[in-house]
């Protein structure tokens, strides 16, 4: 598939209330149903982004999936985002999801643990790239703090097409948000998609979204406005990507890291 339609869902989130969550979030996709391939959501925004994982988290099979490969099916589209899991064991995460309209389901734990907010003497670090082949692209996922490490992101002889990060960045430190996800862009020769909330949280931090799909030259394909729930769709091309690739191969003289 050539192109691929990608929707930014940027909203509020009700500070851990689930099923107000779901049924809001459910209302906004249903409005793209059929006219788009592929929505990403914020960062947990099922929940928000609470400490209180050990009362908030769930299983793989649990309402949140649940919920989600439903949404995937009855519209058509993949959909995209993070959510508070928990194992079968004591430990939770931050965990990504990627869910196809065939229900097929793909997760990834959060690499980098935000200790300036005690992400980290609450979670538990994931270690595993995921990697999602979808409709003929090959999609990266990290969240939100991973942005901020290149090397975790490292598009290695390009083994992906598009970058996505679903995240809680707040206003604070917004313009940082705008010029790493340029970075990760223009490093990796990729489109990358940035997906904030709005709003603010239940420990007053704020965030104005500024949401964005960039191409690989970090030109804006589509972006929200700022602190207005939205869903904005825009559409990526294969072609043009492998066409900038031939005629700039940065990619071919990079440094090779191995992560650990």
């Amino acid at each position: 598939m050539n192109e691929l339609r990608i929707s930014l869902i940027q909203s509020d989130i009700v500070w851990e209330n689930k099923q107000k969550n779901l049924a809001h979030y459910g209302n906004l996709l249903k409005t793209i149903a059929g006219k788009s391939d592929l929505a990403v959501l914020p960062e947990v925004f099922s929940t928000g982004f609470s400490m209180h994982a050990e009362h908030l988290a769930e299983a793989n099979d649990d309402l949140t999936i649940s919920t989600l490969r439903s949404w995937a099916k009855e519209f058509g589209l993949a959909i995209c985002g993070s959510f508070l899991a928990k194992s079968d064991s004591t430990k939770v995460f931050n965990r990504g999801f990627f869910i196809t309209p065939e229900e097929d389901a793909f997760f990834y734990d959060k690499r980098h643990l935000f200790r300036m907010g005690e992400e980290n003497e609450h979670f538990t670090s994931g270690n595993q790239k995921l990697i999602i082949p979808y409709k003929g692209w090959n999609i990266r996922l990290i969240i939100c703090y991973d942005l901020r490490f290149p090397v975790w992101a490292r598009n290695s002889n390009n083994e992906y097409d598009l970058l996505v990060c679903p995240a809680n960045w707040p206003t604070s430190r917004s313009s940082v948000w705008k010029i790493l996800l340029q970075a990760r862009a223009l490093e990796n020769e990729a489109y990358v998609c940035g997906v904030n909330r709005i709003g603010i949280d239940g420990i007053n931090v704020h965030h104005q979204g500024d949401s964005i799909l960039l191409d690989f030259k970090a030109n804006p394909v589509a972006e929200t406005e700022q602190n207005l729930t939205s869903v904005v769709t825009g559409t990526i091309r294969k072609d043009a990507l492998e066409d900038f690739r031939k005629k700039f191969p940065a990619w071919m003289d990079a440094d090779r890291f191995e992560i650990l």
